[in-house]
Order: structure tokens, then C-alpha cells, then sequence
């Protein structure tokens, strides 16, 4: 996992409201050092040249609105374009972004929250375990094919980590956890699209668990080199 910090005074103003909330992140194209600024059509940004540029969606982990500064933490696993850009970017390199998109709204009254997440989705999970409230009680489950990672403390979080088994599908242990944890007030889920569906079927489906009380997202796709980074290409 890489941290890359954003500054300047083009984040004036940006304000992000809820945990868990998106920016999308403008990206060099690739073989290109400088950035081009697309152009917004109304239904997508365009390059001059009617190439679509590379962007690239991420939970920002902190937003100061003091310092004008966005850290955005990334997935670096070798491959794809933010986890290139991640790696070799230096201070003072450019960068653009546009949000923030939607985030989740707490509900307050569900008195518990399972949370369950890979690695694109630490950073709204950290999120949320600082935002939620101390009385709440919070499972938290997380799918990782590396070491485990410091969370933000809650005194009433117990925060279980999954290896990723080799050949085993994406988000196969959250699918598991899930299926083997007590009910929830609240659900929230992020990972691979396929795992996350299959997660949507588990909890609405064949547990009956009224929509209302889960969220649950599709960060990225499996196979899909352009899906790259932390909470990628979110579904809107």
C-alpha cells in the first residue's frame, strides 16, 4: 500500500461530508509525463482527441481542509496504471481530481455494523470505524493476500483479517463471513464486483435483509487490468 498526498490551492473548498465518500483521480496517460486536463461532456470527461482519459476512483483517507491536503492510499500490486503511478510519482508531479462522489450516510439506530472489505476497501472501512459510534458494536472482516494493516481503534470493534487463499476467488472470505455472522443492524461491503453480488444475493435473497439496512459495492473486477487501485471505479 502506497500513500500519496495531494496539496494545493485547487482543493479549496473541496469538503467531504461522509465516511466512505469517492474522488476520481486524473492520471498521466500512460507513456506521458505531463497531464492533460479532459474536457466534461455531460455524460463523461473526454480528451481533446476523443480519447477517454485514465481515471481512476479512490476513498480518500484524509481530507484536511486547513492544509489543503487529500492522502489517497493505493493498492501497488505490480500491476495497471495507478499502481505504476503510485510507485514512481515525486513531489511537486501534478494531479487533478474531481468529487467527491457519495458517501454513507451512518445510521445511527442500528445499535451494530458488520463491515467487510479487501484491501480497496480500508480506507472506508477506517473511515467508518472512526465515524461510527462508541456504543455501536462493529465486526469488522477483511480479505488481504498480505500482512495485516493498523485500523483506526473502536472500543467496541472486533476486527477479524482473512488471508486470501491462493486460487481461492476474490472475496470468497468475505462471502463466508458474512454467511457465518450473527445478524447486523447495519451492513456495509466492498470488494470485487462478482464477490459483492454474490454478497447481495447471500443478504437480501436468502436472508431476507431489507435493502435499506446494507450497502453494498462493487469496488473492482477481476481480470480487468484498468480496475486497479484503493476502492476502484465504485459503482455510482
Amino acid at each position: 500500500m502506497a500513500r500519496v498526498t495531494l496539496t494545493g490551492p485547487a482543493l479549496e473548498g473541496l469538503v467531504v461530508e461522509d465516511p466512505a465518500a469517492s474522488i476520481r483521480l486524473l492520471l498521466p496517460l500512460p507513456g506521458a509525463e505531463e497531464l492533460v486536463l479532459p474536457a466534461w461532456t455531460g455524460n463523461e470527461f473526454l480528451l481533446a482527441d476523443g480519447r477517454r482519459p485514465t481515471l481512476r476512483t479512490f476513498t480518500p483517507r484524509r481530507v484536511d481542509t486547513s492544509a489543503l491536503e487529500v492522502d489517497v492510499d493505493v493498492v501497488v500490486h505490480g500491476a495497471g496504471a495507478a499502481s505504476a503511478w503510485a510507485a514512481a510519482v515525486e513531489p511537486g508531479a501534478p494531479a487533478a481530481l474531481s468529487g467527491p462522489g457519495r458517501g454513507h450516510r451512518v445510521d445511527a439506530g442500528a445499535g451494530s455494523y458488520l463491515l467487510l472489505g479487501d484491501e480497496t476497501a480500508i480506507a472506508a472501512i477506517s473511515q467508518l470505524l472512526e465515524t461510527l459510534g462508541a456504543d455501536s458494536a462493529v465486526r469488522v472482516h477483511l480479505e488481504s493476500d498480505g500482512d495485516p494493516l493498523p485500523l483506526p481503534p473502536h472500543p467496541r470493534a472486533e476486527v477479524t483479517w482473512h488471508h486470501r487463499a491462493g486460487g481461492a476467488p476474490f472475496g470468497a472470505a468475505l462471502v463466508g463471513a458474512a454467511a457465518a455472522a450473527a445478524p447486523a443492524g447495519h451492513v456495509w461491503a466492498a470488494g470485487e464486483a462478482a464477490a459483492m453480488q454474490q454478497l447481495r444475493r447471500l443478504l437480501f435473497d436468502e436472508r431476507g435483509l431489507p435493502r435499506a439496512r446494507a450497502t453494498v459495492r462493487g469496488y473492482w473486477k477481476a481480470g480487468r487490468s484498468a480496475d486497479d487501485g484503493a476502492g476502484s471505479d465504485p459503482e455510482p
